[in-house]
């Protein structure tokens, strides 16, 4: 009987995914360890490899498929003696298996699930846009877009909604698409309809991304479940400001040595030592227990086309500033294309988001289930203060930390903060 090839599951929360590519076809011997097709999931673009081995007798999902469940059978391996005889009737146990519409509504939850299915393949219709003329595509197709110089507005998307997928870019590639330089202004024709009803105001639907659907059930289930509280601490950051420029100026113009440290390198750098003089922060909360964790490994909030992740610099309270200013380098601009493993995007025991870079003061983070604790990090700005009983003005950064009152309590956050506000403020203490 021909073996099943199954859409993976390639975390722990991943409930579908999109086949972006086959790396073998129809008729292909395959190999254990054999890269045989390339998934995309809400954070990434991943290989995966066979684990068995035989030839590729037929494949069920195309490229370009997006919202497959996992488990869902993706194509049928051949194995040693079988023809293609056998595959008529293993397509058939599979067509079988599928549920039909009423028996998979008998069988839902009453309440929605997590992350919907949905169609393995969709009927292709016209590009959409948003109302400012971004074309709707996943992440891949539109950095294959980009490296290949192709005008995404020029190309009929297959995925749903009109969505470009890695398969119209292959055939654009193929058939001669025009070239991004070439392109001028969109028409309106071009943007996504507008919807208008009698009293009601018009609007433009973006349809939801599998990125954006986790985000939403992440911060909904943090916020449902977590107790959030809320500590703000003003930090003065012009010693900080003037050791960076220090650090920034000894560094090798080039090559692998080179560094730029940025206020956030301090940031993390802090947060990690303030988690290891203070360790019952850097804590999560599950059933069984709260669980303090021997390591600070420090998730950094990352923002990318469709959402955010957050890369994790691991055990960052034994790296230098130099050693994290390059980790957070590599890890966001991975980020921003698609390339994180997803060991390198999940399993932080503490989060920073910082919103400084954009000129926010100040702002109270969502926590990042089941972390106990995210740290919202403002701009540092010139504001009166008062030192030793006269009017001064230094540059003041304000930080905000969410805390989930099942496993940290105000006493704690407070030391935490505290010790936070010293490193800061003596950023040569963070370099001993």
């Amino acid at each position: 009987m021909p073996i099943e090839v199954l859409m993976p599951a390639l975390s722990p929360t991943m409930t579908e995914g999109n086949l972006a590519k086959w790396h073998k076809r129809e008729g292909d011997e395959v190999a254990p360890g054999d890269i045989i097709v390339e998934i995309e999931t809400d954070k990434a673009t991943m290989e995966v490899e066979a684990v068995e081995e035989g030839t590729l007798g037929k494949i069920l999902v195309p490229e370009g498929a997006e919202g497959v469940a996992v488990n869902t059978p993706i194509a049928l391996l051949l194995e040693e003696g079988e023809d293609a005889s056998a595959l008529a009737a293993a397509a058939s146990k599979v067509a079988a298996q599928a549920p039909a519409p009423a028996e998979a509504a008998e069988a839902a939850p009453p309440t929605p699930p997590a992350a919907p299915a949905q169609p393995a393949l969709r009927p292709a219709a016209p590009v959409k846009t948003d109302g400012g003329g971004r074309v709707f595509a996943s992440p891949l197709a539109r950095r294959m877009a980009r490296q290949a110089g192709i005008d995404l507005s020029a190309i009929s998307g297959s995925g749903p909604h009109g969505r470009i997928v890695k398969a119209d870019i292959d055939a654009a590639i193929a058939g001669g698409a025009p070239p991004a330089a070439a392109a001028t202004a969109r028409a309106p024709a071009a943007a996504a309809p507008t919807v208008e009803a009698p009293g009601m105001p018009a609007y433009t639907e973006v349809p939801h991304t599998s990125m954006r659907k986790v985000i939403a059930r992440r911060l909904v289930e943090s916020k449902r479940e977590a107790p959030h509280f809320y500590l703000t601490i003003d930090c003065r950051i012009d010693e900080l400001l003037k050791v960076r420029a220090d650090l920034n100026g000894r560094s090798p113009k080039e090559g692998p040595e080179a560094y730029k440290i940025s206020v956030n390198d301090f940031v993390i750098r802090a947060v990690a030592l303030a988690l290891r003089k203070v360790p019952a922060a850097n804590a999560s909360w599950s059933d069984e227990g709260v669980r303090q964790y021997h390591a600070a490994d420090v998730s950094v909030a990352v923002a990318i086309p469709g959402g955010l992740i957050t890369p994790v610099v691991r055990s960052a309270e034994n790296k230098g500033l130099a050693t994290i200013s390059r980790d957070m380098r590599d890890l966001a601009g991975r980020a921003r294309e698609g390339k994180l493993m997803p060991e390198e995007y999940q399993g932080g025991t503490f989060s920073i988001s910082n919103l400084g870079m954009f000129g926010i003061k100040e702002f109270a983070a969502v926590i990042n289930p089941p972390q106990g604790c995210i740290l919202a990090v403002g701009a540092g700005e010139q504001r009166p203060v008062v030192s030793d009983g006269a009017l001064a003005v230094a540059t003041v950064m304000s930080c905000t930390l969410s805390i989930d009152h099942r496993v940290v309590d105000g006493a704690i956050g407070a030391e935490f903060l505290t010790a936070f506000k010293k490193l800061i403020e003596d950023p040569l203490s963070m370099l001993l």
